[in-house]
């Protein structure tokens, strides 16, 4: 039988125990279900200096995403923070329910994040301070919800696979440069923090993962967020080796289309996309008549 977590400082399970862990998952009857990429972090030091990057103000309220068995949860709690936690698993949250839901300020939203994020914006306010240990499989799909949804926090940390870390923070002319490094960039600065070894998480990983520091950007672009730029962005970066002007004729634009958003950006359209800056893009896409 669960024991509710009585207060911050007392942890329902040792997050930093594998044997532990399994025990866990055995006593609760259910499996790591790969398709949601659960991999726990058992490393303490590694969870507080993670939380330590969110610069949280004391009792400001956070948002959690993914927090499976809670161990970040806890951390978080610990420093007095009220939060929001969203986890798609049924056998996570319910055990997250049972072991944090009496806390102060604990808020249980159970399905997909993207799904659910509104819900919980409505009830609490939009948040100021996101983190996560994103899986794998699923974390663009949360980053794009939350430019895209208008979330927009200030500050966002998260634990990712090391190459969409690199995506997400790359330089134009590199060849991580991507569509996904416009999204993000349009709208945050990014930081590669740290790294994270497979060894500081049970069970392993065969990647190494990392941690990236999202800030929302003053200068955010115009069209950050919306889903015709990042359409257009795609179509741009669909066929990296082709020019501007191949992806625009395969993207539906035409030549006096594309002539005159050349024109009035002075953009080469002979160059390809992963030339161009996220401000260059959005300049081209802002010179162009027709929608993607």
């Amino acid at each position: 039988m669960l024991t509710p977590m009585s207060e911050p400082g007392t942890p329902p399970v040792d997050y930093d125990s594998p044997k532990d862990l399994a025990a866990l998952m055995e006593r609760l009857g259910f499996a790591m279900q790969k398709r949601f990429g659960q991999n726990f972090l058992i490393n303490k030091p590694a969870r507080r200096k993670i939380l330590g990057l969110l610069e949280a103000q004391q009792g400001e309220r956070l948002w959690e995403v993914g927090p499976g068995t809670g161990s970040m949860t806890w951390e978080a709690a610990s420093l007095g923070h009220p939060l929001s936690v969203f986890e798609i698993d049924r056998g996570f949250a319910e055990f997250l329910r049972q072991s944090y839901g009496s806390l102060d300020g604990f808020a249980l939203f159970e399905g997909d994040f993207v799904k659910t994020w509104s819900q919980a914006a409505k009830e609490y306010g939009k948040p100021t301070r996101v983190f996560g240990n994103l899986p794998y499989n699923a974390a663009g799909a949360i980053i794009a919800a939350i430019i895209e949804g208008g979330l927009r926090p200030q500050r966002m940390v998260f634990t990712v696979q090391k190459e969409a870390a690199q995506r997400m923070a790359a330089m134009p002319g590199t060849k991580n440069y991507a569509a996904f490094t416009v999204l993000c960039q349009s709208a945050y600065t990014v930081r590669h923090a740290f790294d994270l070894s497979p060894g500081v998480f049970w069970p392993q990983p065969r990647v190494t993962s990392s941690v990236v520091v999202m800030d929302a950007r003053a200068d955010a672009l115009p069209c950050a967020g919306e889903q015709s730029f990042t359409r257009f962005t795609r179509c741009m970066f669909a066929s990296r080796r082709k020019t501007l002007r191949n992806n625009l004729r395969a993207a539906g634009y035409t030549p006096q289309d594309q002539d005159a958003a050349a024109e009035k950006t002075g953009l080469s359209l002979d160059l390809r996309a992963e030339a161009l800056s996220p401000q260059q893009l959005a300049a081209l896409f802002a010179g162009l008549q027709t929608p993607v």
